[in-house]
């Protein structure tokens, strides 16, 4: 699958490093993500766990006509929204 990035216009680099965020961990969410829903318009939001630890919010839009996506941008889930992400994942694995 081939994964783009949204690139910053005034370095190429892409956004999510703004964010300290790399493209390992983004491609390493996307394969385990642990939770993915509908975004605005046509994007995706994955949410999921580095091999780090860290939480991140992925979101992406499926590239058409192609095998890959464009990722917009990503980055680490701060304290609230990363309370209400554990709280949906605990409420939808409980046994």
């Amino acid at each position: 699958m081939e994964i783009r990035y949204n690139r910053d216009k005034e370095t190429g680099l892409p956004h999510i490093y703004d964010h300290g965020v790399s493209e390992q961990e983004v491609e390493s969410i996307l394969r385990s993500p642990l939770e993915t829903r509908r975004g605005d318009r046509d994007s995706r939001v994955v949410i999921g766990k580095t091999p780090g630890g860290r939480h991140l919010k992925v979101i992406y839009v499926p590239d058409e006509g192609r095998q890959g996506l464009f990722v917009v941008t990503a980055y680490e889930l701060r304290p609230k929204p990363l309370a209400a992400f554990r709280r949906r994942f605990r409420r939808k694995h409980r046994p």
